[in-house]
C-alpha cells in the first residue's frame, strides 16, 4: 500500500522547548518578511507537554529572547525563586553551604519555578497562531533520505500490525511528511537522532555523551509545610562519594513540590537501584517533614544528557539539523537546559529561513554550527565544562575543582584555568561485574532509613527489611 505524502518546508520532530522555539521563530521571520513558510510540528504524546515531566526551575533567557512579552502574555510562568539552599547531606545531618560561597552563575533568584509541560503547553497556542501545523500523537518512527542521500523528511509508523508482522485487516501505513529542511528536537537519545548520528558522523571527534536518571515526583503538601518560591538543592547521601548525583525541591503554584533525584550513570556498581536510592533520600531528616501529610500527585523519569560542552556533536548534516537535548545542551550543576534548547531551535530557525530565502534544500545549515558557537549557550556551557568530567575523582575532590573553576569564569578569570577535561570511556562501560560488587540493600523498619555501609564495588552485604512506608 502506498504512503500518502505531505510536503512543507520545514518539519520539526518532538514538542519539547526547542521544537517549539524553532517553529514560532520560523513563522516570526516570516511574518517579518512578509514571506510563507510551511512549518509542521509532529509530537509523540498525545497533546503538546503530555511527555515533559512537571517541576522546573527555568531561566528565561531563551523565552525572553523568543517572546519578550511573554509575562502580559500569560506565559505560565508565576512563580519567581524567592529563597536559595544548598545542602550536603550525611546519614542523619544536613549541612547548608552559605549561598555566598556559591559561584554566582549558580543563584536561582530572577529565575521562576513552574511546570515545563504547562509552559510546552502555552508555547503550543503561540505556535498554532503563528500557523504551525501541530499533529500530537504522532511519532516520527522513520528517517526519509533522497537520491543523494540527504534527509528528506520522516514518516510516522504504520498501524494495524499484528504481532507476527502480518497487516491485520485496519492495517494503515504512516504518513510521509516531506521537508526541504527536516529539524529533530526529539530529547535525549531520541532514536532517530542517534540514528542520524550514526549515519553522518555527528560524534566524530567529541566525547562520549554522559548521561543521567533523573526521577521526579510531584507532591501536593500541607500548606504549613509550603514555602512557595524555595529551591532546595543537595549533595552527598544516600549516595557514597564516588557515585554523582544529587537533589532538587521545588515549592511552587499552590501548594505543589515538585522532588527529584538524579543519579549519574557512570556508577559501577551494578547492583545500584537509582529509585531506592530517591526513595530513601526522602526519609532523610531534613528533607521528610516536607512530605508529611501530603498527597503524591504525579511521578515519572527520564534520561538527561550530561556531556556538556565537549560531548555536543556536529549538529547540521544535509537536509536537517539536531536541537536542544538531541544533541545535549544541559548545564549539569545548574539543572537547567531549557533555555539552552530553546535557543539552539531559534537558532536553527534563523539558518533554515536564510537558506530557505535563497533557495536552497537539503543541504547542511552549516551556518547553525557556527551560529551557536558564538551565542551565549556555548558561553553557558564553556564555564561549567569541567565539573561533570572533574567527578570522576570523588565528590568532594570534583565538586572543589568544579566550584573552583565555575568562580575563576564568574570573576572574569576564565584564562587562568584554560584547561578542559575529558570525559573518557562511555556510562556503559564504567559499570563492574555484578560478580565482583555486593549488593547494598537497605534496613528501613521505622520511618527513619539508615545507611551504614558504602555503595561502592565490593562493599559488604546486609540484610533487608522493609516495612511498607508508603511515600
Amino acid at each position: 500500500m502506498t504512503r500518502e505524502s505531505m510536503d512543507y518546508d520545514v518539519v520539526i520532530v518532538g514538542g519539547g522547548p526547542s521544537g517549539l522555539a524553532a517553529a514560532i521563530r520560523l513563522k516570526q521571520l516570516a511574518a517579518s518578511e512578509h514571506r510563507e513558510v510551511s512549518v509542521c510540528l509532529l509530537e509523540k504524546g498525545a497533546e503538546i507537554g503530555a511527555h515533559i515531566l512537571s517541576g522546573a526551575v527555568i531561566d528565561p533567557k531563551g523565552l525572553s529572547e523568543l517572546i519578550p512579552d511573554w509575562q502580559a502574555q500569560g506565559a505560565p510562568l508565576d512563580t519567581p525563586v524567592t529563597e536559595d539552599r544548598f545542602m550536603v547531606l550525611t546519614t542523619d545531618k544536613a549541612y547548608r553551604i552559605p549561598n555566598a560561597l556559591l559561584p554566582r552563575l549558580m543563584d536561582n533568584h530572577g529565575n521562576y519555578i513552574a511546570s515545563l509541560g504547562n509552559v510546552c503547553r502555552w508555547l503550543g497556542t503561540q505556535a498554532e497562531a503563528l500557523g504551525v501545523e501541530i499533529y500530537p500523537g504522532f511519532a516520527a518512527a522513520e528517517v526519509l533520505f533522497d537520491e543523494r542521500g540527504a534527509v528528506a523528511g520522516v514518516a510516522t509508523g504504520d498501524v494495524g500490525i499484528a504481532k507476527d508482522g502480518s497487516h491485520k485487516p485496519d492495517y494503515q501505513p504512516g504518513m510521509e511528511l516531506r521537508a526541504k529542511y527536516t529539524l529533530f528536537a526529539e530529547g535525549c537519545r531520541g532514536s532517530l537522532s542517534q540514528e542520524l548520528m550514526k549515519r553522518f558522523n555527528l560524534r566524530d571527534g567529541v566525547d562520549p555523551q554522559k548521561y543521567g536518571i533523573g526521577l521526579k515526583e510531584l507532591w501536593q503538601v500541607e500548606p504549613s509545610r509550603h514555602r512557595k518560591g524555595l529551591v532546595v538543592h543537595s549533595q552527598g547521601w544516600p549516595l557514597d562519594s564516588r557515585t554523582g548525583g544529587g537533589s532538587f525541591l521545588y515549592h511552587y503554584g499552590e501548594n505543589l513540590v515538585a522532588v527529584g533525584f538524579v543519579v549519574h550513570l557512570n556508577y559501577e556498581n551494578p547492583h545500584l537501584s537509582p529509585y531506592d536510592e530517591f526513595q530513601r533520600f526522602k526519609t532523610h531528616p531534613a528533607i521528610r517533614d516536607t512530605f508529611a501529610g501530603g498527597k503524591r500527585l504525579a511521578y515519572g523519569a527520564r534520561a538527561i544528557n550530561e556531556g556538556g560542552l565537549q560531548s555536543v556533536p556536529k549538529l547540521a548534516f544535509p537536509g536537517g539539523a539536531l536541537v536542544g537535548c538531541a544533541a545535549g545542551f544541559l548545564n549539569v550543576p545548574r539543572i537547567k537546559g531549557s533555555h539552552n534548547a530553546m535557543k539552539t531551535g531559534m537558532l536553527a530557525a534563523e539558518a533554515a529561513f536564510a537558506a530557505l530565502g535563497t533557495g536552497r534544500a537539503h543541504d547542511a545549515l552549516d551556518d547553525y554550527d557556527a551560529s551557536w558557537r558564538t551565542s551565549w549557550v556555548y558561553a553557558d556551557l564553556w564555564k561549567v565544562r569541567n565539573v561533570k568530567p572533574g567527578l570522576k575523582w570523588g565528590m568532594w575532590a570534583g565538586t572543589i575543582h568544579g566550584g573552583f573553576h565555575m568562580w575563576m569564569n564568574d570573576l572574569g578569570l576564565g584564562a587562568l584555568v584554560p584547561w578542559t577535561l575529558r570525559h573518557g570511556k562511555p556510562d556503559s562501560e564504567t559499570l563492574k561485574p555484578a560478580a565482583r560488587c555486593r549488593a547494598s540493600t537497605i534496613r528501613n523498619t521505622t520511618a527513619r532509613s539508615r545507611s551504614t555501609s558504602s555503595r561502592r564495588c565490593s562493599c559488604r552485604t546486609r540484610t533487608t527489611k522493609r516495612t511498607s512506608r508508603r511515600t
